[in-house]
């Protein structure tokens, strides 16, 4: 507006040099002194950013279709794993419908959806009844499924020093030698431990850990080293490249899954991190920083180790966030497991990413099967079993037709809504359904079958019942 209004400025003003411009779009002119500092910088810069680049290079992540059929098979089993493990809590293995409602979250069933017709879904190993003494709705296990949770129990208390074993091992690996229990719970199925870990297996060994009270809760920490446990996984053995001559290769290669390539710069960093000298997994992760290869390498042989003492040697992303500042690790775990595609693979199947152990499968199926596995692998048969008898109900026949078992191949996404895969533990608790120390809880049984249908009750116990073969099968 001054200028229109007086255009002698305009006109009588002295040429303005460019090098005395203060705009912000045309950079002011450097002494040689100053640029040959600014060259050095941009030389810091560029180097900088090589190094950034090659650490976190985003990978494009491959589809491993047989380790995702893995998971989509487990996603297939939450709701009847976890409604078993429900009804195995009660003395009798038996709930009412009305308090099973109150444990949708920890079943991952959307409250859209009535748990009658869920149930009804698995005739095999769930059974629907009216009680006898207050005529509830209620659930309970069948035979059949009673006698493989009572195998499951027994396999468990045999092998109960090997799963001692995976607990010390895990203190081992963190930093302060103690973990919370509640953070261990997370990982408690993965590991194959019982329900009640916590107030058994966590006692029973006083040589190896005891619990203690911490300021963020009860944890449980380490007794004693032991230094025969403290030995890493054994790498798997090398394959046979069936050469014609037998000469060392002139270029060294990366052991990667069918399908899976890498940008040059990732595919050196790589390889730079194998010439790295072997870092122990157990060594004490304080002489470490979270920048640098040799930090990162350490970081892959921790969780490398976590995951071989896993069942199905893996686990949810989620659950190793949980122990990054226990076990050393840096804040992007997923990051981490996506730039090692020779040692990990993340699937992106269900609500939640899974994490495989690359070297414990060949092909989509476990290289060593754990004992475990049989409970599981008993409870799929009920599965298929349940969907043939839905079939024969559904045809109305009353005698048994022999039929293909090729269900196990078939689509079962209509058979369960999946919500989310967390434990769920801590809703149960907010919601008063079962108290902070649910495991020790003792509950009379003649109080339990009073309980009216409004009421909810704490309804977990410890206390070891017959079952239909005259042995004591204990709840956890």
């Amino acid at each position: 507006m001054v200028a229109l209004q007086n255009p002698s400025l305009v006109f009588h003003q002295k040429p303005t040099s460019p090098a005395s411009l203060s705009s912000s779009f045309v950079p002011p002119q450097l002494s040689s002194s100053s640029s040959s500092s600014c060259s050095s910088c941009q030389r810091q810069l560029s180097v900088r950013r090589r190094l950034k680049f090659t650490v976190t290079a985003a990978v494009k992540i491959i589809r491993n279709r047989p380790l995702d059929r893995v998971v989509e098979k487990h996603n297939r089993l939450r709701f009847v794993t976890k409604l078993k493990t429900l009804l195995l809590s009660k003395p009798h293995h038996h709930l009412p419908i009305s308090i099973l409602s109150k444990c949708r979250s920890y079943l991952s069933f959307p409250p859209s959806r009535p748990l009658p017709s869920m149930i009804a879904r698995y005739p095999s190993i769930f059974e629907l009844y009216h009680h006898p003494t207050n005529d509830l709705p209620s659930v309970r296990l069948t035979p059949a499924a009673l006698a493989v949770a009572a195998e499951e129990c027994a396999l468990r208390s045999h092998i109960s020093d090997r799963l001692a074993i995976k607990l010390q091992k895990l203190l081992m690996l963190s930093k302060h030698r103690r973990l919370l229990l509640d953070k261990l719970v997370h990982l408690a199925p993965d590991l194959g431990l019982p329900p009640n870990f916590r107030s058994r297996l966590c006692n029973e060994h006083p040589s190896r850990f005891r619990i203690v009270d911490s300021s963020y809760g009860r944890a449980l920490e380490l007794v004693a080293w032991d230094p025969d446990l403290a030995v890493p996984f054994p790498p798997p053995a090398p394959k046979d490249t069936k050469l014609i001559f037998n000469r060392p290769p002139r270029f060294k290669r990366l052991r990667l899954p069918k399908g899976v390539n890498l940008k040059r710069k990732h595919r050196d960093y790589l390889l730079k991190l194998e010439e790295l000298p072997a870092v122990s997994p157990y060594s004490d992760a304080g002489e470490f920083n979270k920048l640098g290869m040799r930090e990162e390498k350490r970081a892959c042989a921790v969780v490398r180790e976590v995951l071989a003492m896993m069942v199905e040697k893996r686990t949810l992303v989620d659950h190793l966030t949980h122990f990054r500042r226990d076990f050393g690790l840096s804040n992007k775990v997923r990051g981490m497991l996506v730039r090692h595609p020779e040692l990990f693979y993340v699937s992106l199947k269900g609500v939640r990413d899974s994490v495989f152990l690359v070297e414990g499968y060949d092909d989509g199926n476990l290289v060593e099967k754990d004992e475990l596995l049989v409970a599981k692998e008993r409870l799929v048969e009920l599965v298929r079993e349940g969907k043939r008898m839905r079939k024969l109900r559904r045809q109305g026949l009353d005698s048994c037709v022999h039929e293909d078992d090729d269900d196990d191949n078939s689509d079962d996404s209509g058979d369960e809504v999946i919500v989310d895969d967390d434990d769920g533990l801590e809703e149960l608790v907010r919601i008063g359904v079962i108290g902070p120390d649910w495991e020790e809880v003792s509950e009379d049984d003649d109080e339990e079958e009073e309980m009216g249908d409004g009421e909810v009750g704490e309804f977990w116990s410890v206390g070891a019942v017959d079952n239909e073969d005259g042995g004591l099968m204990e709840p956890w």
